[in-house]
């Protein structure tokens, strides 16, 4: 059966994954930011109901995607978790640490819910609703089986309790956004020495294309992705390893993102852009 879904955010990710599994009316979504006018946009092309209010959003779903920024997601679980019916899925699947997770699940297990870690593992564009799900925690396996009656179709279990899946999508984004940050760094070290040429054709294979995309990804997404990071670096304290490459992160992270100006097209354009040669 097809459970009825409820979003609590209805950002980027909610977004991808309402339209590529075609939810239309049988999801509702709650954002903080509805009567935004790119919201109310959003929800009308896509078809989603629109919830006043989390617990409108809650009422009698079997569901609940909880698809916020990093730095929201316990606070949701918390203060949301006395809207759920008795049972119902609460599938976290924002980026967080694995101590955030556990805390979120105390909040919704106290409520009479049942927590889910989930863990994305890649862009939600272009992959919507195919993107990776890696699921865990002592209600995965039913998590598994809504979320792929929901009309995902890439969902794993992962041995573990709550936060093992959040572990693998953490300790990962050490090495995915670190790369981007040590882009951004490369570069500007590079243009200031006149040498930006040189070091990308050093490089060889594909590098080009991956600089340009590694400096979109911080120019679109650095906010968030700093946000991300700085849950890195908790999960990272938590296993008693120094993070001294993730806290440099958050920084070239948050200040790409902080530019706000959208993405130009071609690395010598999003370069100008990092260093403050163009701005909105």
């Amino acid at each position: 059966m097809i459970p009825s879904i409820a979003l609590i955010g209805f950002g980027e990710a909610a977004r991808a994954f309402a339209a590529g599994a075609q939810w239309r009316a049988r999801a509702v979504a709650f954002d903080i930011k509805t009567g935004d006018g790119a919201m109310e946009a959003a929800f009308e092309v896509l078809g989603v109901r629109r919830a006043a209010v989390p617990g409108e959003a809650l009422a009698g779903a079997d569901l609940t995607l909880s698809l916020v920024t990093a730095d929201q997601a316990l606070r949701a679980a918390e203060t949301y978790a006395r809207h759920l019916v008795p049972g119902a899925l609460w599938c976290d699947m924002n980026s967080v640490a694995p101590d955030t997770k556990r805390a979120a699940a105390a909040a919704i297990e106290a409520a009479g819910g049942r927590y889910v870690d989930v863990a994305v593992m890649s862009p939600v564009h272009p992959a919507g609703h195919a993107a990776p799900l890696l699921v865990s925690g002592p209600h995965a396996q039913s998590g598994a089986e809504a979320l792929t009656a929901a009309g995902f179709t890439n969902v794993r279990v992962v041995a573990g309790a709550v936060g093992a899946a959040s572990a693998i999508k953490m300790i990962r984004s050490v090495m995915i956004k670190g790369i981007e940050a040590l882009t951004a760094e490369c570069l500007l070290a590079a243009d200031r020495a006149d040498v930006v040429d040189e070091v990308v054709n050093s490089l060889g294979g594909d590098w080009p294309a991956k600089l340009d995309y590694n400096l979109d990804r911080m120019l679109v997404h650095g906010r968030r992705r700093a946000a991300e990071m700085e849950e890195v670096v908790k999960t990272l304290d938590s296993l008693g390893v120094p993070a001294l490459m993730s806290r440099g992160t958050v920084e070239r992270q948050r200040a790409a993102g902080a530019i706000g100006a959208g993405s130009p097209k071609g690395l010598a354009a999003k370069l100008r852009l990092l260093k403050g040669e163009t701005r909105p």
